[in-house]
């Protein structure tokens, strides 16, 4: 992908009066493997008509309005392959815990919000991650019991645990005799008294006692959402497991004319309410903005609360091989059953165990060519054996990473896994180079939504403040050609719209970005600080920054 070709100016024979040009930009877009590079484009009812190469060039357009980008740098809408729509929208409106320093600084934040909020039956929040707290050591719910008279759920950076108070406890009945659920852990005391931590299935009653959203709020969360991805440069999304009442919410949204970016839903398949979504069998309006053709299934839970699934134990939990969330017979039920109904399948994995059950799973579906073109994905990938890599290719299976989850887990990932496992952990470069097809997703609320922070950790395997020094686990770095790629081209093609979105070529969607830095020139350490001018879906301008 380091090859660099001018793009001599593609048209369309004709263009119509009505059509729009954008000039003065230093634009680039991906075709294939190479990286074409246009100082001015044109489009027309949603498409793009033309590029050139030359201001001169450009001069042969017809175009009845014109937009001086005014030296910008111009790229294909980005596309975010695994995220959380409502989640974001419902984390924008709750206790954000991102990056608190220590136990203290989350429950003072806890506390903050409770008084701002005073008629909210349950105080709610997300993103405590105890790995950046001094002795590294899981929360208790004494320390939110000072919150008040109020229960408190707040779940981990990861979505896998959650740290609840004295009152939550009680309202969802866990109690020093709660026998832990299969595919979940309450986390005890020496005495056995709960401590306030629930991983995976263990926060299910939690979820239970929490009132129930109304769908009008849930459409509000997701509206929310939809407007945060356009101001950070994402113009197509994929929505990682979405209940009957989420699809609820966007079928209002697209029928209200209130679709900012596209997305790509996949249905929760442990949802009862989605089963008459799936025998309904894909589908996709006229604009794309609301496609309905994959599931979502969970297969493990997640390395930083040792939910991930390993074939051996943690090396700093003795004893502790993680989680299975399903037993091999339901693996296998939700996947034939969704497959059979002619959705794609995507199934998260982290630890080594689950990738390799999910594999294989995958592997006898891929026999039959029908089921194979689906594209089924392994979600995260992100603990590998070695000599799983080349099994993704060889049965046309595309693993859908987050590249900031490398730079987010490094500081604790060798804790977990040591050494000898790390060779095959986080191998965004060994999934690439054996021929898999790859696309590019950042796990939002799990991680920030900003792209450009996924970018950057691609490139550099470095988090924000240049460490490591090199790179962590540098053979595994991407260039910034594939890089692009992954949230071009790679997301577009494992939505089955690489026909559609992706790139910027005459006849795609004029769907892209302005910037205020060259994402191809600027200091590779730089690459995360860059801004969002103005965003575009289908010629559509969805954000324009103040």
């Amino acid at each position: 992908m380091k090859q660099w070709i001018a793009l001599a100016a593609l048209a369309l024979a004709q263009a119509s009066s009505a059509a729009t040009l954008v000039h003065n930009v230093h634009g680039y877009t991906m075709d294939g493997e190479t990286v074409r590079e246009f100082v001015a484009m044109e489009f027309d009812d949603g498409k793009v008509t033309a590029l050139y190469e030359s201001e001169e060039a450009s001069e042969a357009s017809t175009a009845e309005t014109s937009i001086d980008g005014e030296g910008a740098t111009l790229l294909p809408g980005l596309i975010d392959a695994h995220g959380h729509v409502s989640s974001l929208g419902r984390a924008l409106a709750s206790v954000n815990l991102v990056g608190a320093t220590s136990e203290a600084e989350a429950v003072e934040r806890v506390v903050a919000f409770a008084k701002a909020n005073p008629d909210a039956p349950w105080i709610v929040g997300r993103g405590w991650n105890q790995v950046l707290w001094e002795g590294k050591q899981f929360p208790d719910r004494q320390s939110l019991d000072a919150v008040g008279d109020r229960p408190v759920a707040l779940q981990r950076i990861d979505g896998h645990s959650m740290w609840v108070n004295s009152m939550a406890l009680e309202m969802a009945g866990i109690d020093r005799e709660t026998v832990d659920p299969e595919g979940g852990q309450i986390v005890r005391d020496v005495a056995g008294r709960a401590t306030g931590v629930l991983v995976d299935n263990a926060m299910s009653p939690v979820f239970a006692a929490i009132p129930t959203d109304t769908d009008e709020l849930i459409a509000q969360f997701q509206l929310t959402a939809l407007n945060n991805l356009a101001a950070n440069g994402i113009t197509s999304v994929h929505d990682a497991g979405i209940t009957a009442q989420e699809l609820r919410g966007f079928d209002s949204l697209l029928a209200a004319g209130n679709m900012p970016v596209r997305v790509y839903a996949m249905l929760d398949v442990l949802d009862p309410e989605n089963d008459k979504n799936l025998a309904t069998g894909p589908r996709e309006d006229e604009a794309s903005l609301l496609s309905v053709r994959s599931v979502k299934i969970s297969a493990d839970g997640a390395l930083g609360s040792r939910g991930a699934a390993l074939f051996e134990d943690y090396s700093d939990d003795p004893g502790n091989k993680g989680l299975l969330l399903l037993t091999p017979e339901q693996l296998t039920h939700h996947m034939n059953r969704a497959a059979a109904a002619g959705f794609q399948v995507n199934t998260h994995a982290i630890g080594d165990l689950a990738n390799d059950r999910v594999l294989s799973e995958y592997e006898r579906l891929n026999k039959e060519a029908e089921t194979r073109a689906l594209r089924h994905r392994v979600e995260h990938a992100q603990i590998l054996r070695p000599a799983d890599i080349d099994r993704f290719e060889a049965a046309g299976i595309v693993a859908s990473i987050q590249p900031v989850h490398a730079t987010s887990d490094k500081n604790m990932a060798g804790d977990r896994l040591g050494d000898v496992r790390l060779k095959g952990a986080y191998a965004w470069h060994a999934l690439l180079a054996s021929g898999a097809q790859l696309a590019g997703g950042s796990d939002f609320p799990v991680e920030e939504v900003n792209p450009f922070l996924g970018l950057h950790a691609a490139v550099t395997r470095q988090s924000r403040d240049n460490h490591p020094e090199g790179g962590w686990l540098p053979g595994e770095k991407l260039d910034r050609a594939e890089t692009l790629h992954l949230f071009t081209q790679g997301s577009a093609y494992s939505a089955h719209q690489e026909e559609l979105i992706g790139t910027l070529l005459p006849g795609f969607s004029a769907d892209f970005i302005l910037l205020r830095d060259n994402y191809f020139t600027v200091d590779e350490q730089d690459i995360w600080k860059n801004k969002v001018l103005s965003t575009y879906v289908a010629g559509r301008r969805v954000y324009q920054a103040p």
